[in-house]
């Protein structure tokens, strides 16, 4: 398989940046998606020059944007107790349940531990915890389905 040369970050940014604010404005609302927004392309350009390959770009910016947005939510509620927006309002279905559907046809340990992982955010600890293994062996399991999904998508 062949590498995928990462293109230049603007020309990455005008190709991502309306999904990644729809994706936004749909997990938060106008104005904390606007916040939100800025903080998503100032961890992608952080992070831009470790790239390897140019593969998956709007995967890896939906996930930097998913996770501003929990940390969001996070601080929000830890602050004045605002709750999250109701799921079934949103317009599309939540990350655990795209997972649950995606993971359906791993073996049930990487299948529980890749859905701990991305879906409920959980560290290896709590998966180790959770799968009655060490973070090691959590972190081994997310790893392996993670490789099997992609296996898949390629096939």
């Amino acid at each position: 398989m062949q590498a995928v040369p990462v293109p230049p970050f603007e020309v990455f940014y005008e190709e991502n940046r309306d999904h990644v604010f729809r994706l936004l404005v749909r997990r938060l609302g106008g104005q904390r998606a606007e916040d939100a927004f800025q903080e998503t392309f100032l961890r992608a350009l952080r992070e831009y020059p470790a790239l390897d390959h140019g593969g998956h770009l709007r995967a890896w910016v939906s996930t930097i944007a998913e996770r501003v947005a929990i940390d969001l939510h996070r601080r929000r509620s830890l602050w004045d107790g605002a709750d999250i927006p109701d799921l079934e309002s949103l317009d599309e279905q939540p990350t655990y349940d795209e997972l649950r559907d995606l993971t359906a046809s791993l073996p049930p340990k990487e299948r529980a531990a890749v859905v701990l992982r991305y879906g409920y955010d959980l560290d290896y600890n709590q998966i180790g915890a959770a799968l009655g293994s060490s973070p090691e062996a959590a972190r081994q399991a997310a790893s392996s389905g993670v490789r099997r999904l992609r296996k898949k998508e390629l096939s």
